[in-house]
Order: structure tokens, then sequence, then C-alpha cells
């Protein structure tokens, strides 16, 4: 059993009581909603004449269905404006406040949180998107929920839960030039798999997060659910505060002192046991490619492709499938496999920093004739500060679309979607069968660099090399 961890501190500080079937009503501190979990939640609390119970504790925004060539109204896709017409409904109705197009604010939910100093350490976060787990990275325990869940916190506040185990995944270490916390992030999952998490809180640990951006913490902590656990999170540090510091919802004057001891607080004790530790060494990590169907199935950008009969007998199945779906073979070289498509966006890696690492890339060089590629800012507050750095005239001039904000095609809820069975390298968090909007399409993950690279070499590149 864990203890003395931040999960245990801040499960414990938000329980409302046991209830008969052995779960916890847990209070939740922050609700982000968007608009494809939220119009049946607000539609059930309605018929029963329910009101939000903490309208200020809960936030709205617009990412997954809106286009981001443009975002003029309505939208093209019928679906796409109901959906952004029963939002703006509910969040009129409801009193709840609303990042919409004209706030400036507007995003993907998981950048949009921290960007406005929504995410606090020692929060509980929830939201009816799977990657919630982002937040973990400010030391809360946020997590993915469904539509009924979202009911239930509107109406509540509350949600019945059970609580988890807690796993230390140490990386010691410093990382090699070229490797990103995105190839961090892919390597755990790797190594642990993708049920390897099921149960379990991450918390992420050692010389390798101490270092670490909030932004670089957030891609991280953004996989966790790739890797099956239900929460990731780093404990928060002066580099959380530096971040919070400022933001328009950030405590302020004596409240910051207040909020600054209590998130002091909620780290894990330097004595914390918990249920599993896992250590990685920093140096073993490469920049990491995709060459399957699911997020542990990857590589090294210099390996070769593992043969099959280097599986498991019950991971078999996946694995000849994923070869055969993704039209590769064992032992070959996963660099110089050509792409089609180069996306760079996403609630993995569609932040500031993501999009100056591609630019470094981009800059005095050509997309592939055969490449299209697109660069999606993950809110409007990423894509003014790129443009205000002259980001998008470097991507522009490269060759890459510069597009507004949103989802895009990291799932394909909107009209960015690969065609037939192109492949594409992207900077999202699911190479799914389908996941970006064809049921033949391909789809390879690797960090922003490493997509801006293969973007101009047509293929899959070493980023090491490219920029030497």
């Amino acid at each position: 059993m864990a203890k003395g961890t931040l999960y245990n501190k801040v499960w414990d500080a938000h329980v409302v009581e046991k209830l008969p079937t052995g779960q916890y009503q847990l209070f939740i501190g922050l609700h982000l909603i968007h608009e494809v979990t939220s119009p049946q939640a607000f539609d059930m609390i309605a018929e029963k004449g329910l009101k939000v119970a903490y309208p200020s504790r809960t936030f709205a925004t617009v990412d997954h269905i809106v286009p981001t060539k443009s975002q003029t109204r309505p939208f093209q896709d019928s679906e796409a404006e109901q959906m952004m017409e029963a939002i703006e409904k509910n969040v009129k109705n409801f009193g709840v406040s609303f990042f919409d197009f004209k706030s400036g604010k507007q995003g993907i939910v998981h950048i949009v949180g921290p960007e406005n100093g929504l995410t606090q350490p020692g929060m509980t976060i929830a939201c009816g998107d799977s990657h919630t787990s982002t937040h973990g990275a400010f030391g809360t325990l946020a997590f993915g929920i469904g539509t009924t869940q979202v009911r239930d916190v509107l109406a509540t506040q509350c949600l019945s839960m059970d609580t988890l185990k807690v796993r230390r995944v140490n990386v010691n270490g410093k990382l090699k030039p070229g490797v990103t916390a995105k190839d961090v992030t892919l390597y755990i999952i790797q190594k642990l798999g993708v049920k390897g998490g099921i149960g379990y809180a991450y918390e992420y640990g050692g010389d390798v997060f101490d270092a670490m951006t909030m932004e670089e913490r957030m891609t991280v902590c953004n996989m966790a659910i790739e890797g099956g656990a239900r929460i990731g999170y780093v404990n928060p540090d002066q580099t959380t505060f530096d971040y919070i510091k400022g933001r328009p919802y950030a405590p302020a004057g004596d409240k910051w002192d207040k909020a600054l001891a209590y998130w002091k607080s909620v780290a894990s004790d330097k004595n914390a046991e918990y249920n599993d530790v896992v250590n990685f060494k920093a140096e073993d990590i490469e920049p990491i490619v995709t060459w399957g169907i699911t997020p542990d199935q990857s590589v090294g950008v210099n390996d070769k492709l593992p043969e099959v009969s280097s599986f498991s007998a019950d991971e078999v199945k996946t694995v000849e499938l994923a070869y055969k779906h993704m039209e590769l073979k064992p032992g070959q070289s996963i660099k110089g496999t050509p792409i089609n498509v180069a996306f760079i966006g996403s609630c993995t890696n569609g932040r500031i920093s993501d999009l100056r690492e591609a630019a470094k890339v981009a800059k005095g060089r050509k997309v592939s004739k055969t490449v299209r590629a697109f660069i999606v800012p993950g809110s409007q507050q990423v894509k003014a500060q790129a443009e205000k750095e002259g980001l998008d005239k470097i991507f522009t001039e490269a060759g890459f679309e510069w597009r507004e904000a949103g989802c895009s095609m990291c799932l394909a809820m909107n009209p960015d979607k690969l065609q037939g069975n192109e492949i594409s390298a992207s900077s999202s968090n699911r190479n799914f069968i389908g996941r970006q909007g064809s049921k033949t399409g391909r789809t390879m993950l690797m960090s922003p660099a490493m997509v801006a690279a293969a973007a101009i070499e047509g293929k899959v590149a070493d980023i090491r090399e490219v920029l030497k």
C-alpha cells in the first residue's frame, strides 16, 4: 500500500465519504468541459430540473470538432455546428465560464487549463476526455471521465471512484541531444506496455523530470493514459510555482502565500512508500518512432523493426495485424519510411515550446513535395505567441500550412483527416487503426522535431542528422 505520496494526500483531502459499494465519493476541485461529451450531460441534468452545483469550478472550451482551416460560422459540418450551438446554449443557461473564439482563450482543453492558471497543485481535476492526465504535471489527480460522469460532476461536483495503487517511475541521468519529453514518454510506454499501468497512478520522478519544463512534464503526463495508468503526475516544485504565478486564475497576494504552503505540503514525502518502483536510464533513450497500431509498438529511429517471435504469445495477433496494417516488415529500418502527411499539434505537443522546436528544423528548409504538412497551435494564446515570435512565417516559408487552434488530426472529428492509406508522421498520442480519420490510414507517433524532420525529408529521419 502506498503511503505519504502526493496521490494519497490529495485523495484523502478530497474524500467526502466511503460508500457502501467500497468506492469513495470524491470531491472534484476543477471540472473542464468541451463540446463533445457535455451536450448529453447537460440534457440529463436539465431533464431532472437540476443546476450546475459549482459553476465557478466549471470551465468550458471547444476543441474536438472545430475546423482549423476556417472557423467561420456556421461550420460546414452540420453536426459540428449543432455541437457548437449546444455548448453555447448550455454555458449560458447554466452560468458556466466559456473560452470561445471571441475570448482569445479558446483551444484544446488540456492546454487552456494550465495556460490560464486554472490547473494548480493539490487539485482533483476531471474532464470528459481521456487525456485529462495532462494536468498531473502540476501535482494534481487528473483523470478522464465518461458522459454520465460529466453529468454527475455537473450536478454534484463529486464522483464515485476506486482507489489506485501508486507506481514511481524514475528516469535518472541526462538525456542525449535530440531526445525530448515525447521520446521519454514513448520509451516508458514501450517498456511497461499499454496495459502496464492498469490500476495505477504513475508518479514520474528522477533527474530527467526534475530538469523538465512544465510543458515537457505535460507531454509525459498526457500519455500516462496510453500506458494504461488512470493518472500520471509529477510532484510540484519551484518550476511548477514559477509557471503558475501571474496567470489569470492564479492566486495573488496573501492567497498566493497560502496556496504555496498547501502546494508544497502535498508533494510526496522523501520516505514515501510505493506499491511499485521502476527505474530507467536517460542515456538509454533515443528519438522514438511508433511502427504499429498501439503506442507501445515503437523503436528507436535507428533500430530495426522487431521480429514477431520476440513477442509473447498473447501479443502475436496484435503484432501481426500491426505489420499488415502498416505495410511494414520485421527486420526493416523505420528510418527512411516514406510519409504522406506531417501533423504537428494536439494536447500532447501543441504548445509554444513544441512549435519552437519544430521551427528550428523548418527554418531555411522546404517541406518535401510529396508531403502535406500542417501546424495546428493548441490554443489561441499559443497561436498569438507563435506569431509574435515569427514562427508562423518560418513554417509557411518552409511549406507548412499554418492553422487555427483545435484538436485537428489527432482524432479527426473535424475536416483534418488522412485520406486512403496515407501514412502520417504525427506529434499526437494515438496510432490506433482509424484514429486519424481513415480506416486504412497509418500513423507513426514521434516528437514535433522528428515530425518536422520527416516533413522536410519526405521520410522518417533522425533529427540529429538533419540538424547537423
